[in-house]
C-alpha cells in the first residue's frame, strides 16, 4: 500500500490508462489549474456547483496524497468554500477514498448542501477527523475509508456497505433533494445527460466570482 507521507514530489506521478491524468474527458470542465491541483465541475453533476479537487498526480485517494500538498488543498477548499457562499450553500466535502470508487485517482467532490443531517450521536463514523494526517494515518493501517465533511465536522468512516448506503441515500441524498428539487436518484449516465446546462451556469459563476469575488471576500471578513 502506498504511503502518502513517502510519496516523492520530485517524481510525477501518471497513470496512461486514467482519465484525470491524460485530462481529455476533463479539459472542458476545468474552472483553475494551481501547481499540484485542478479544480474542475463534474462531468455528471449532481446539482449545479458540483465541483471536483484534483491532485495533478495520480494518488489513489487523498490518504495517499502527501503532507506537501496540504497548504494549497486547504486554501482551494476555503476558494470554495468562499464561492458556494457567494452563489450557492455552505460546503459539504465528499471522498470514497478507493472504497466504491469508479475513478480511481484522488478526487474530492465539492457540493453546496448547507449541511449533512449528520448526527455524531448515530455513531457510523470511525474517526473525528483533524487534519489530513488522520487521513493519511488511517489510509496506511487500514486501507480503503469514505469521508465526509461539512461545516461541523470531518469524519471518516469504515468502509462498510450498510453505512455507506445510509450516508448515500439518507444523508447525502437530502441535500441533492433540497437544492435541486429531484425526487428520484438519476444514474450517472442521466446525470451526464442532463448535465451541461448546470456545467455551464457553474462555469459563468466561477467566472463572475474570479473577477469579484476577492471584494467579496474582503467584504465579508471586514
Amino acid at each position: 500500500m502506498q504511503n502518502g507521507s513517502q510519496v516523492s514530489l520530485n517524481a510525477e506521478a501518471f497513470d496512461p490508462n486514467c482519465a484525470f491524468c491524460q485530462r481529455n474527458d476533463i479539459a472542458f470542465n476545468i474552472l483553475k489549474e494551481t501547481r499540484f491541483f485542478l479544480l474542475v465541475t463534474d462531468h455528471a453533476p449532481l446539482i449545479e456547483g458540483h465541483i471536483l479537487i484534483i491532485p495533478k498526480s495520480h494518488y489513489a485517494c487523498y490518504g495517499a496524497v502527501p503532507r506537501e500538498l496540504d497548504t494549497e488543498l486547504y486554501a482551494l477548499k476555503q476558494e470554495v468554500r468562499q464561492f458556494f457562499i457567494r452563489y450557492y450553500a455552505p460546503a459539504v466535502f465528499w471522498e470514497h477514498g478507493v472504497f466504491r470508487q469508479t475513478v480511481f485517482h484522488a478526487h474530492l467532490h465539492c457540493f453546496p448542501f448547507d449541511d449533512t443531517e449528520y448526527s455524531l450521536s448515530e455513531q457510523l463514523h470511525s474517526r473525528v477527523v483533524h487534519s489530513q494526517d488522520d487521513i493519511r494515518a488511517w489510509y496506511a493501517s487500514e486501507g480503503q475509508y469514505f469521508y465526509m465533511e461539512d461545516e461541523s465536522n470531518a469524519l471518516l468512516f469504515a468502509p462498510i456497505i450498510d453505512n455507506y448506503m445510509h450516508i448515500i441515500k439518507d444523508v447525502l441524498w437530502h441535500g441533492v433533494a433540497t437544492h435541486a428539487k429531484h425526487t428520484h436518484w438519476r444514474s450517472p449516465q442521466q446525470r451526464f445527460e442532463e448535465g451541461i446546462p448546470l456545467i455551464t451556469a457553474t462555469k459563468q459563476k466561477w467566472r463572475e466570482y474570479q473577477e469579484q469575488g476577492a471584494i467579496y471576500a474582503d467584504e465579508t471578513s471586514a
